[in-house]
């Protein structure tokens, strides 16, 4: 069992209330964190390897609760757009492009990304994704992927969907788990969503999908069929297994009540990507006084533009400032609660990641708050929230494994990643319309 020492870190231990501990060293033994203590209580010659944490801020591995990672592939190609020229005339056409060894490449520019943002954690839900799970292997990373279906690929798709889960579950030293991915209740029809749950059951798993993604298709769903998309997934019985609703923009007050009852749902909230979409926001403060885990997301970088989550968070944050009208609220012990804790809450992993404790995954970072734009440090947490940047991440663990120390990749290598990519640019870039892998009519 390898053993590592980060020497004099701070850390943040609770977020709400804030808990930060000074001058501690961190002692990892295998994929766990066995121990925290003074500085210079360990004796560093028992140990396999020391990381000198310089008194940098050690927080846990940042999660993203909904993605699209190979879409970085697209980045930049779908822009001034309303939401059904951004499916129809150009995401679904231009990823008619995709083959099986682009989304491997695009995965593994996108956890070169996430990484260097201090993600360690992702739940990601695209096409090909076998090609997904190998590039998490290699890169070290924490995953829980599912494979996107829609009813058009027929029941066939949906096996597929489930071979997937068969597969790759518990797979890579257990970092890699697995869930059914019916695309949304729109592009799904109530039998194929059942039949979605069924596989989940038998392989007991649960199920991420979109869902009430903005007011509008809660208004179509009501008009064509008189109940919301939260709705028809309790119908449905998708309410019925651990389920990550991405997005739930277009929740209504009715449906709280019926994701509370499901008791193991959670939301996954991608600020950029409204913005950038002119979407309305998840309800945050409703979700979460009604128990309802809400997680961060950036969704993918065709909308987002980055998979920074640490710029997700500052978005969230001051949003909900800005539509309340109201500065108090979103304080920062709720933030920091739901970036960590509530984000591995949605992904059904509270117990394991999401915080700095004996016992827990050793998913860690180390940022430096040593900046310009830190100084002066009245306030760490709310530099952390409003001041951080990417590139202060220098350090990323997961699974007790170094991914990136210094801000140096040690399980992927970035340059030959970025010329792969550039070499079909050209070609993944070529949009037909006609060659839309599905129609968006919500």
């Amino acid at each position: 069992m390898t053993s590592i020492l980060i020497q004099n870190c701070h850390l943040l231990r609770r977020a709400d209330p804030v808990l930060i501990e000074t001058h501690r060293d961190i002692l990892i033994e295998g994929a766990k964190i066995s121990g925290i203590f003074p500085t210079d209580k360990i004796d560093p010659a028992k140990v396999d390897e020391v990381i000198s944490g310089r008194e940098m801020l050690c927080l846990p591995g940042l999660i993203n609760t909904h993605a699209h990672i190979p879409m970085v592939l697209f980045r930049g190609l779908a822009e001034d757009v309303p939401i059904e020229r951004w499916f129809n005339d150009f995401i679904w056409p231009l990823e008619s492009n995709l083959t099986a060894e682009d989304v491997y490449w695009g995965a593994q520019l996108a956890l070169v990304e996430i990484i260097e943002c201090g993600v360690t954690t992702v739940a990601d839900h695209y096409f090909y994704m076998d090609r997904v799970a190998e590039a998490v292997q290699q890169a070290g990373t924490r995953a829980v992927l599912g494979s996107a279906v829609f009813s058009s690929l027929g029941l066939e798709g949906l096996q597929a969907s489930a071979d997937f889960v068969e597969r790759w579950q518990n797979q890579a030293d257990g970092r890699i788990t697995t869930l059914m991915a019916p695309h949304a209740p729109y592009t799904c029809d109530d039998e194929y969503l059942r039949a979605a749950v069924e596989h989940a059951k038998r392989l007991n798993v649960g199920i991420h999908i979109h869902a009430a993604e903005r007011v509008s298709q809660t208004t179509s769903s009501l008009e064509s069929r008189g109940e919301t998309p939260i709705q028809v997934l309790a119908k449905t019985g998708v309410l019925d297994v651990p389920t990550i609703i991405a997005h739930g923009a277009g929740i209504l007050p009715e449906d709280i009540e019926l994701l509370k009852q499901a008791g193991h749902v959670g939301v996954a909230h991608a600020p950029k990507t409204y913005l950038k979409l002119a979407n309305e926001l998840t309800p945050i403060a409703a979700l979460r006084e009604a128990g309802i885990p809400v997680g961060l997301a950036t969704d993918g970088a065709a909308s987002n533009s980055t998979l920074d989550i640490l710029e997700a968070m500052r978005l969230m944050a001051m949003l909900q400032k800005f539509t309340s009208g109201d500065p108090e609220q979103m304080p920062i012990p709720t933030v920091l609660d739901l970036t960590f804790r509530g984000s591995a809450a949605v992904l059904g992993m509270r117990h394991s990641i999401g915080a700095v404790e004996e016992g827990y995954l050793a998913d860690l970072i180390l940022v430096d708050f040593g900046g310009a734009h830190h100084q002066p440090l009245h306030s760490i947490t709310a530099s952390l929230i409003y001041n951080a940047r990417a590139g202060d991440v220098q350090t990323v663990i997961c699974n007790g494994q170094i991914i990136m120390q210094d801000r140096e990749h040690k399980t992927l290598d970035k340059e030959k990643i970025i010329a792969q990519v550039r070499q079909n640019m050209d070609r993944l870039a070529t949009r037909i319309p006609e060659k839309r892998i599905q129609v968006y009519n919500p």
